[in-house]
């Protein structure tokens, strides 16, 4: 990677733009990670077999709907979600906002690390019967998704085009071995209690990508034409997504498994194990690192990304290598259900308020701090941590969607006021 446009300030340019299938390859790959087939698993299990299928549909749907919206605006401007994010809340708002992101994405970067390196551990044990310590595997997982994230997107881009045949090959035979003695009655006949509503079944899906679906402008800005995006979004969410999850659930149910390693090596898929730890783990961390080094990036323009990078990268391993994410967890968690309310911004601005401010000229004079942005944002924030602890009901059924449309609702209203009362719009006004 060179400190070009593509970690800049600034759009990129002509020369970098690919076909959308390149870009969906990406969205595709983080579909197919070790965390997206212990959600299914552990979702069917808790769900009745219909209940899994209409919280999958539903939540895919909602997914594929916030990720196409936010993926076409990044497509339109060329704007990574972070220069987005500047452009709706200021330059300082922007500064809170995008290092929240910088430390959810690094923390999510270690723990991914963490699980890799568990997975790895027990599959060495089971496939090979050697016994390997983890903190070798950290340090080597953390530094070669690291050097993948330096050379930037046409990386990890070669990266996951070759490796979503593969997994696709491994999903399907794990498909194979579920109904090789099973029918779709069978699996329906299986006894179990629910422990989970649709309701519950549909947040789990919706809240475990939605991060995902909101950075998504931070590759979908390469893509040609910004009808591109709707279709990464719909293949990523709609049908790969969709398809892990219910083929997770279950080959767990025909198992009886309830561990997802266990699954694989009851179907006699040790090897395919590995290769979806090795390969989903390795896209899916330089993708997080790679939006963490956007995040700083667009938070402070004069460093550069090749530092940046190897910085932030350094800090994930640690977290992991010190056993320290256990307890960040929550926090991480805190912090996701937080970010939500930003899409609902950022499309409310763009879609309906200040288009034309979408663009670099903007960031070279940009205003300091949206207010309007700021409290629609901390409302949604609010409502969205109150529905995570359980202190108030969630409106829709699904909290991160109450929260997106809230923060959307109200920054709308707010800014029309402001135009009512004859204020020039949010994104041409330094508060």
């Amino acid at each position: 990677m060179t400190d070009n446009s593509e970690f800049s300030a600034a759009p990129i340019t002509d020369d970098q733009l690919v076909a959308w299938p390149r870009v969906a390859a990406i969205a595709i790959m983080v579909a197919f990670a070790l965390p997206v087939f212990v959600a299914g698993l552990e979702m069917y299990s808790k769900l009745t077999f219909m209940d899994t299928m209409i919280a999958l549909i539903i939540g895919s749907a909602i997914l594929t709907v916030i990720g196409a919206t936010m993926g076409s605006i990044g497509a339109r401007t060329r704007l990574s979600s972070y220069l987005l994010v500047r452009i709706a809340f200021g330059d300082r708002g922007a500064a809170v906002v995008n290092l929240a992101f910088a430390v959810s994405l690094v923390g999510w970067f270690g723990v991914n690390i963490d699980l890799f390196s568990g997975a790895a551990v027990r599959l060495a044990a089971d496939v090979f019967g050697a016994t390997v310590p983890a903190w070798p595997i950290e340090i080597g997982a953390g530094i070669l998704m690291t050097v993948t994230t330096i050379f930037g997107f046409r990386a990890i881009n070669v990266l996951a085009s070759l490796l979503a045949p593969v997994l696709a090959v491994v999903t399907a035979m794990l498909l194979y071995g579920t109904f090789e003695n099973n029918s779709i009655a069978d699996l329906m006949a299986i006894e179990k209690v629910a422990t989970l509503t649709i309701s519950d079944g549909v947040s789990a899906v919706v809240g475990g990508i939605i991060i995902g679906a909101i950075i998504l402008p931070d590759i979908t800005r390469f893509i040609r034409h910004w009808k591109g995006a709707i279709q990464v979004a719909f293949w990523a969410y709609m049908v790969v997504e969709l398809v892990v999850f219910a083929v997770a659930g279950m080959a767990g149910a025909a198992s009886g498994k309830t561990e997802v390693l266990d699954v694989m090596l009851h179907f006699g898929l040790g090897l395919g194990a590995f290769v979806i730890v090795i390969a989903g783990s390795w896209v899916l961390n330089s993708l997080n690192l790679y939006s963490t080094v956007l995040s700083v990036e667009a938070t402070f323009p004069k460093l550069k990304g090749t530092l940046v990078t190897a910085l932030l990268g350094a800090a994930g391993v640690g977290a992991a290598f010190l056993n320290i994410l256990d307890s960040f967890l929550a926090f991480l968690s805190f912090l996701a259900v937080i970010f939500v309310p930003v899409a609902g911004v950022i499309i409310t601005d763009y879609l309906l308020i200040s288009r034309d401010a979408y663009c670099a000229e903007t960031l070279d004079n940009n205003q300091m701090l949206s207010s309007k942005a700021f409290a629609a944002w901390a409302v949604g924030a609010a409502v969205a941590a109150l529905i995570n602890e359980g202190l108030i009901g969630s409106v829709l059924g699904v909290g991160v969607l109450d929260s997106v449309v809230i923060s959307a609702l109200l920054y709308g209203a707010l800014s029309w006021k402001s135009r009512a009362s004859g204020e020039m719009p949010t994104n041409q006004v330094k508060d």
